[in-house]
């Protein structure tokens, strides 16, 4: 699979996962692949367990996608999944095998309030 390919893969992935169609949103992995959340130390294996997991959380969830980049069998992208509404800034780092997510490590971030020390040197995100 070729780079657009799999970058079409992705796109259709992300707006699976947007849309909870959660189906669609896990054609993209191995029938063997792992999901590791190395921040709460889990891990995931297998592409059933991993659509089983998503699905059984209560949360309502929204995806923003900010960038995809890789090449190869190497791909990050760069979102914000928002939970209830409440954003965490996530990236997802995903390792590719005969066109298939192998593997996939995500790590959150919550947002939080700038230091003062450096106030004099930012301006705010929109």
């Amino acid at each position: 699979m070729g780079d657009q390919e799999t970058r079409a893969a992705l796109d259709r992935h992300w707006a699976a996962s947007d849309a909870s169609d959660f189906e669609a949103e896990h054609r993209i992995y191995r029938e063997d692949a792992v999901l590791d959340y190395p921040q709460s130390g889990e891990r995931i294996s297998g592409r059933r367990n991993i659509q089983s997991s998503r699905a059984a959380q209560p949360n309502q969830k929204r995806f923003t996608v900010r960038r995809i980049v890789g090449a190869g069998d190497l791909w990050v992208t760069e979102f914000v999944l928002a939970y209830d509404g409440r954003p965490s800034y996530t990236v997802s780092i995903m390792e590719f095998l005969d066109g298939k997510v192998a593997r996939e490590t995500q790590y959150f971030a919550d947002p939080f309030e700038p230091g003062p020390s450096r106030a004099q040197w930012v301006e705010r995100m929109p």
